[in-house]
């Protein structure tokens, strides 16, 4: 069975390519989940995201917005010194500054979901890459995505992060086209 070569190296890495990577979220507390993961990755690997994955979990009140929002300073405290999870404080600040963010785009527009799908008119962006170095960083979408976020008092969600947020959420379908993955979420496009 082919995967998109990017996954190959770790269990933990197959498991998520092979179950949740480009499968469409429409649940806002996944869709919080992976913005608080994908901007403590900034700088890092996702698999050393995934692989504290649990660890965040647990620190971030199973990623309920309406709880992380009221984060203090003594939380930030104890953030700080949770050998389980990235102990950078301007991530964990930020972590905070966007559940805030996040709560206002729910009030907003109903759910993030509702939020997030807008910018493809509730459809997944079906890419036909033929090699993994086809896959870009970011693209004008991520681009107008993260500055509208960043308008909205975002932290942490450059072009890029927010790119990698799509992937994650299924906005677009980056397996490659020899990936069993590719084909398979196909059927969310129809």
């Amino acid at each position: 069975m082919d995967r998109c070569p990017w996954c190959l190296k770790d269990e933990i890495y197959i498991k998520y390519h092979d179950t949740e990577w480009g499968v469409p979220v429409h649940d806002d507390r996944i869709h919080f989940e992976f913005l608080v993961l994908e901007s403590a990755q900034a700088g890092l690997n996702w698999l050393t995201i995934l692989k504290k994955r649990n660890n965040y979990r647990k620190a971030y009140s199973e990623f309920d917005p309406q709880k992380v929002s009221l984060f203090d300073e003594k939380k930030v405290q104890e953030l700080l010194n949770d050998v389980g999870i990235i102990r950078n404080k301007r991530k964990i600040e930020s972590s905070i500054a966007n559940a805030k963010a996040f709560l206002e785009i729910q009030r907003e527009f109903g759910s993030f979901d509702t939020y997030i799908w807008s910018f493809t008119d509730g459809r997944p962006i079906i890419n036909y890459w033929e090699s993994i170095d086809e896959v870009p960083a970011k693209t004008s979408l991520s681009d107008k995505i993260s500055n509208d976020l960043k308008k909205r008092g975002f932290k942490f969600v450059g072009s890029t992060i927010i790119y990698s947020h799509m992937q994650a959420i299924g906005i677009v379908n980056d397996h490659i086209t020899s990936c069993f993955r590719h084909k398979e979420l196909l059927q969310f496009n129809s």
